[in-house]
């Protein structure tokens, strides 16, 4: 269908007629809602009323709703997250727990529980097949079924509570079967913990035992090693010969380093008095307090020859005897000197025989080591054996005094608490009686005021012409004159042309604004446009087939047809099988559309022939624009064209044109009313011989109808009526 295609309506919605009609059938409408909301009070006030009442459990998480499995520790304890209180969930729904219920408070003997009846609203619903019935079972499944469907259990999102909820038509066994089912969970996990902690019990004693004897000879193979491998222990739990090597490595080095500093000192010194350069340079041989004595003597001497130099000669008798103590000073430093070398020398010498001894000292604590790692690894090993039968046993005893701790004092606290316990409910959760009524009243007056509207709007009672145009404008229509036909059976493929000339022919006189009545036509029986109209609305066709036996000018009768069925709110269609476009020419303005012919060539798809009116709501398929030739070469395809468009359209119209009964019997269906169009019928025998060579086909009652008399509706300005 083109987008750039617009539908004019001839008519509007008459708002004030369409809630007028409301206002008339007010005490109707007020009636039916009276009664209906009588029905539901009804119902309601027979159904037994039903209580609810919850309790609500807190999942603790100290030790746990998880029993330790054998070898794992207190600290492996997993952490209780929402798969676990999911699975708690499903424990208070278990058998055992309803059972154990059930059995306490005897509901086997209620009513509600064995299944002997059921509420009046039940069976309705089980009459409706809404719920469905009972099924056949043993006593005790039909309980556990019907406490399945009383309780209802279920985790708080993003907590550890879990609510169980209960209903029953005696308000006090609400509150208590909720209750007597948290009480019956809470004895579960006491029971279940006693049990774990009575089975711990038993299998820790004889593996207590056994360990004992298993730790006492891994320690005795600890020390029976050590002894006879030598493995002394020193300082930081080291062997003692590894200790041993590490001390005199530290020794050596310590040697080494004076050795060397020895060596170092007497080159000094002997390189010192070898070139005669003076000691006082050599901070080794000044550390030496005699050298220090004699070279401040020295100094004193200098000073003494200074001081009589001033007054004395240097031939003085005692200026010589200070200038001859003063090499005498000399002299001896120089011996010192000499002596402090030897020294330097000696300790170099005691440094090297010292070195060589803590060398082959040396050597043997490194074999003596060596052999001490080895038998040190397997020491370890028979260690670490010992240590772990040492802490596997304490672990066993722990949880053993733990176990038979809480046997022996009863201390069995269960994972879960009661916080909050249901209490008698004092009104019904169901039904509650004065809102649903309520409710249904509100609800029956909208139902029965929408049903008035839509049964005036589909009845056309509701719409007027369109406001703003002229109530009487001359119709005309751009209609061709007569054409050989357009055959639509492969019978004879040579068709006219389609270019004819057309030419402007009045086709309804002039009418006054009142609607005058159709024109009599006893002789023939025939029927107006407005007659057809509601001829194929009310008898529910879903085809319609309009002949025109006087020619293009009678095809004004199946578009009038099809825009009145249209304006009914029907979907509806009209297929163009005029060799001129007869039809299409008055609602399209234009032959230049693609239509029937472009489909049956392969030339176009539905999307692209299918057009709008521009007049009214009703859909056209043209002639189109294809070779009418090569079109008519597949027209064995146009049966199942017309199927795809009445499954679309709810009337579907087709213009046959001049044809006659041989013509359309690929058209007809068993839905199909085949109608006559005649501007003149009461001239000529024409359509005696058409309909008479209708009923001779096969064609039961085909129908006479006639655009003489019918009033068209004002035309928007500037354009002509169709």
């Amino acid at each position: 269908m083109n987008s750039d295609q617009i539908a004019h309506g001839d008519v509007d919605v008459d708002l004030g007629r369409l809630f007028a009609s409301v206002r008339q059938k007010w005490p109707r409408i007020l009636f039916a809602a009276l009664v209906i909301t009588g029905l539901v009070f009804a119902v309601t006030y027979t159904v037994t009323p039903q209580y609810r009442a919850q309790t609500r459990l807190l999942i603790e998480t100290r030790e746990s709703i998880y029993t330790r499995p054998q070898g794992v520790n207190d600290g492996d304890r997993p952490i209780l997250d929402g798969e676990g209180v999911a699975s708690q969930v499903e424990l208070i729904t278990s058998t055992e727990i309803l059972t154990r219920v059930a059995e306490d408070y005897n509901l086997a003997n209620r009513g509600e529980f064995a299944g002997d009846g059921g509420s009046f609203l039940s069976g309705l619903l089980e009459m409706a097949g809404l719920k469905s019935a009972p099924v056949e079972g043993t006593a005790e499944e039909k309980v556990l079924r019907a406490f399945r469907e009383r309780l209802t259990v279920y985790r708080v999102e993003n907590s550890r509570v879990i609510v169980i909820e209960f209903s029953s038509e005696d308000p006090k066994l609400a509150a208590e079967i909720p209750n007597a089912v948290a009480d019956a969970y809470v004895a579960v996990q006491s029971d279940a913990k006693l049990q774990s902690n009575t089975s711990a019990t038993q299998w820790l004693e004889p593996e207590i035992q056994d360990l004992r004897e298993r730790v006492k000879e891994a320690e005795a193979r600890v020390a029976e090693y050590r002894a006879q491998s030598d493995l002394l222990l020193g300082q930081n739990n080291t062997v003692l010969a590894t200790q041993q090597l590490a001390e005199l490595s530290s020794e050596l080095s310590r040697t080494r380093a004076n050795r060397s500093a020895a060596t170092a000192q007497a080159a000094s010194v002997r390189s010192a008095l070898q070139s005669g350069a003076s000691v006082e340079t050599l901070p080794e041989v000044m550390a030496s307090p005699l050298i220090q004595r004699l070279r401040e003597r020295q100094v004193e001497l200098n000073a003494q020859i200074a001081d009589l130099s001033t007054t004395l000669l240097g031939n003085h008798p005692r200026i010589r005897a200070l200038r001859s103590q003063l090499a005498d000073l000399d002299a001896q430093i120089r011996s010192e000197a000499n002596k402090v070398l030897a020294g330097f020398e000696a300790e170099a010498a005691t440094a090297e025989r010292r070195e060589e001894e803590l060398n082959a000292e040396l050597n043997r604590l490194k074999a003596a080591s060596a052999v001490a790692e080895e038998e040190q690894v397997e020491l370890r090993a028979l260690e670490r054996e010992a240590a772990a039968q040492r802490e596997l046993l304490e672990s066993y005893l722990t949880r053993y005094r733990e176990a038979a701790s809480r046997s022996d004092r009863n201390y069995l606290p269960a994972d879960v608490r009661i916080f909050s316990r249901a209490i008698t409910p004092s009104e019904p959760y169901f039904p509650k009686i004065v809102p649903i009524t309520v409710a249904a009243f509100v609800a029956s007056l909208l139902i029965m005021a929408v049903m008035t509207l839509l049964q005036e709007l589909f009845s056309g009672r509701a719409m007027r012409p369109t406001a703003g145009v002229p109530a009487q404008v001359p119709a005309t229509a751009r209609m061709p004159r007569a054409e050989p036909r357009m055959e639509v059976h492969a019978d004879e493929p040579e068709l006219t042309d389609l270019d004819a000339e057309r030419a402007h022919i009045p086709i309804f006189p002039e009418r006054p604004d009142v609607r005058q009545e159709p024109v009599k036509r006893a002789r023939y029986g025939e029927i107006d446009i407005e007659q057809a109209s509601e001829r194929l609305v009310a008898g529910g066709a879903g085809r319609a087939l309009f002949i025109s036996p006087e020619g293009d000018e009678a095809a004004a009768a199946s578009v009038l047809v099809a825009r009145d069925v249209a304006d009914s709110g029907l979907r509806v269609l009209l297929l163009d099988l005029t060799a001129s476009g007869a039809a299409s020419l008055p609602m399209l303005e234009s032959v230049a559309y693609a239509g029937i012919t472009n489909l049956l060539a392969s030339e176009a798809q539905f999307a692209d022939v299918i057009h709008t009116d521009l007049f009214s709501e009703c859909h056209i398929i043209p002639v189109g624009t294809a070779d009418p030739k090569r079109a008519m070469r597949a027209a064995d395809r146009l049966p199942i064209i017309m199927e795809s468009l009445s499954a679309a359209y709810d009337v579907v119209i087709v213009e046959c044109g001049p044809s006659d009964a041989r013509d359309i019997r690929r058209l007809l269906s068993s839905d199909t009313e085949v109608l006559v169009s005649m501007v003149d019928p009461e001239e000529g025998d024409m359509a005696v011989e058409m309909l008479d060579d209708l009923r001779e086909s096969g064609v039961d009652a085909p129908i006479l109808v006639s655009p003489a008399g019918h009033r068209m509706p004002p035309a928007p300005p500037g354009r002509d009526a169709a």
